[in-house]
């Protein structure tokens, strides 16, 4: 096996004829059971007297602190290791315990046929298992809980449909680089290639789609393929690894030891830049009279925010972050300029577009920040640094590539910074701060109240935000709700927004919420839904309520796919279809009682003046899950907008007011 520096990977295969032959092993030894550690679930008496509690606090005074939110250090180590004496197990025992080792403290996933030896030696384990209602659940609580923890996320599934229902929480992990490992059980080996029940080649269904994956040849193989599989995960660009067992490598007896021989021959991130590539960035940043420091979600991956704040204010360039990259430079900050892009700030994609040089740091000039490619930033030499060089000159030319860690590329160019400050070199800057800070002025976000009288779905983020807080866990389903999260919520510190970004899956709130909430128990947790990402995995709100995960749910409820209404709006002549919900109309499903039918508290708020109450209520509540369904407006639409496929010149700030985005005009 040959592992290169870049995303793809050479796989660990044999083909499917070859697995066929493959002789089944001995059924296995009896392991000695462990303790089972207690765990306290809520009983549906004590759900109903929250419940009931709930509907008889509905006051605005009912303010609550949440408790800070901190994060361990974003860039990973090669998997922890503590060292057990040789032992007979069964493969399954084998698994266990090498997750025991790894220091993996809980788990998502369900049992089916395949994967059912491994959940009778988990039940005895100190790791935690998470019951989930839907493998797609599994994956998205596992990415949610890699975000907010810096952990790698595990989820587990069974053979065929089990294994395929993961499919998109892999996708969605791969599309916005999560450490996230997937075991999936497989057919035993002599049925592989046989169509046999229950069979899927998801080894080669996720190709594509993960940083690595495994098909487990033998029992003795599995504590070296997970300890690869957790270090391939969490270094370099982290991403997702699958690692695919049979059923009787499950069940076949073995010896356990550990810690394994990491065999990866040239698997070797680049973390330290070189000197050469780094003081020429500096230089070019010396003599820039525009400059940009355009960050990515890769800065929150290798834990540089704090280098990040010291850099740009050492430098004095303003800063844009990247949807994925909420939260890495301090919202409030003077020199932030905002999100870019297809929903950002005028003010931020004016500075991109006149900018002289971008300095992008874990950033990969994807196509909702860069609008139409050919013209964007046409004047500007490009400074592009990211620990993974296929991202390099992938969509724009670099004039200085930087391979590296984030965080060592940014304090390397802290130090060759100060280098040319001290010679004298350095370019005054008023100027185009003048510029800017004129466009944030006059085109500041905001939003028009509704003509209806019907309720802002506006001003129900923005409240949601000053009440709750800036520790609060913010995690954001896709679509309108996604950025107006993204643009009324103040993000002062970092690991406290998640989305969906890359794949934009619908469905990934509830899920990666519950697993942010089991990473960060002390944090509160809002996921920020719309009625039809919602109805998508809700389900999984049962398994939080019998799990004790006291999530927070916001239903931006406007009884419609409210971004594809928007696009039918402004580009098909506002012809509706299929896009009304019926969650108004007929409130089909009721929202307040589905909640409560799946062991939660549901709330709903239908007037501005209710707002504040209602969410200080939810507060208050932190014995169960809440959901608030907030009935707005169907109208209401996200600004700014680039249309797609047009240049981020032809932004619009609000329907039919186009900023003045030409600097002999300003």
């Amino acid at each position: 096996m040959h592992l290169h520096e870049g995303r793809f990977y050479c796989r660990r295969n044999l083909s499917r004829r070859a697995h066929a032959r493959l002789a089944s092993l001995n059924k296995p030894q009896p392991l000695q059971p462990k303790a089972r550690t207690a765990m306290t679930r809520p009983t549906p008496e004590t759900l109903a007297h929250t419940a009931r509690r709930a509907r008889a606090t509905a006051d605005p005074a009912g303010t609550v602190d949440p408790a800070a939110a901190t994060r361990a250090a974003a860039t990973p180590a090669a998997p922890a290791v503590r060292t057990a004496a040789p032992a007979q197990v069964s493969g399954a025992g084998s698994l266990v315990r090498s997750l025991e080792a790894l220091g993996v403290d809980v788990v998502f996933g369900i049992p089916g046929g395949a994967i059912l030896p491994a959940y009778d030696p988990l039940y005895d384990s100190t790791v935690r298992h998470i019951l989930v209602r839907h493998e797609q659940g599994a994956g998205h609580a596992a990415t949610g809980y890699a975000q907010a923890t810096g952990k790698v996320g595990v989820c587990i599934a069974t053979s065929g449909p089990g294994a395929t229902n993961l499919v998109t929480p892999i996708a969605d992990a791969y599309m916005d680089s999560v450490a996230m490992v997937a075991i999936t059980g497989q057919v035993a080996r002599p049925s592989i290639g046989t169509d046999a029940f229950q069979e899927a080649d998801i080894q080669g269904i996720t190709l594509p789609i993960t940083k690595h994956n495994f098909l487990v040849q033998t029992p003795e193989e599995i504590p070296q393929v997970l300890a690869e599989a957790f270090h391939l995960a969490s270094t370099g660009r982290p991403g997702p690894v699958l690692v695919d067992i049979p059923k009787d490598v499950l069940q076949a007896p073995t010896t356990f030891a550990w810690p394994p021989t990491l065999e990866l021959p040239g698997y070797r991130p680049t973390l330290h830049p070189h000197g050469k590539q780094i003081r020429e960035a500096a230089r070019l940043m010396a003599g820039a009279r525009r400059p940009v420091l355009y960050v990515g979600g890769g800065v929150l991956k290798a834990g540089a925010t704090d280098s990040l704040r010291r850099l740009a204010e050492l430098t004095g360039i303003p800063v844009v972050t990247t949807l994925m990259a909420l939260g890495a430079f301090p919202d409030s900050h003077r020199q932030h300029l905002g999100m870019p892009g297809m929903h950002g700030t005028v003010a931020a994609n004016y500075a991109l577009q006149k900018s002289d040089l971008i300095v992008a740091l874990g950033a990969r000039f994807d196509d909702r920040v860069t609008g139409k490619l050919d013209s964007f930033a046409p004047d500007a030499a490009v400074v592009h640094a990211d620990i993974d060089p296929a991202e390099i000159g992938k969509n724009r030319h670099a004039d200085v590539p930087i391979v590296g860690d984030a965080r060592h590329v940014i304090d390397e160019l802290i130090a060759a910074v100060g280098v040319e400050r001290s010679t004298g070199r350095g370019t005054d800057l008023g100027d185009w701060w003048t510029q800017l800070d004129d466009l944030r002025t006059r085109y500041p976000l905001g939003y028009e109240e509704p003509s209806d009288g019907t309720l802002s779905p506006h001003y129900v983020i923005k409240r949601l935000g000053e009440i709750v807080g800036s520790d609060a866990i913010y995690v954001a389903g896709v679509g309108q709700h996604q950025m107006w999260a993204s643009q009324f919520i103040s993000y002062e510190k970092p690991y406290t927004w998640l989305n969906s970004g890359g794949l934009g899956t619908m469905g990934y709130a509830v899920p990666a919420a519950m697993g942010a909430k089991v990473g960060k128990p002390d944090a509160v947790v809002w996921a920020i839904d719309g009625d039809g990402c919602f109805q998508m995995t809700n389900q999984e709100l049962a398994t939080c309520a019998l799990e004790g995960i006291p999530v927070k749910i916001a239903v931006i409820n406007n009884g419609n796919l409210g971004m594809v209404r928007q696009w039918q709006t402004l580009f098909y002549n506002e012809r509706y279809s299929n896009t009304e919900l019926g969650t108004h109309k007929h409130r089909i499903p009721d929202f307040v009682k589905l909640a409560e039918a799946l062991g939660c508290v549901g709330l709903r708020c239908e007037t501005a003046d209710d707002v504040d109450k209602t969410i200080a209520a939810a507060m208050e509540i932190n014995d169960a899950p809440v959901v608030i369904d907030f009935v707005v407006g169907k109208d209401a639409m996200v600004w700014p907008m680039v249309p797609a496929g047009t240049s981020n010149d032809e932004i619009m700030f609000a329907r039919g007011v186009r900023p003045v985005f030409d600097e002999d005009d300003i």
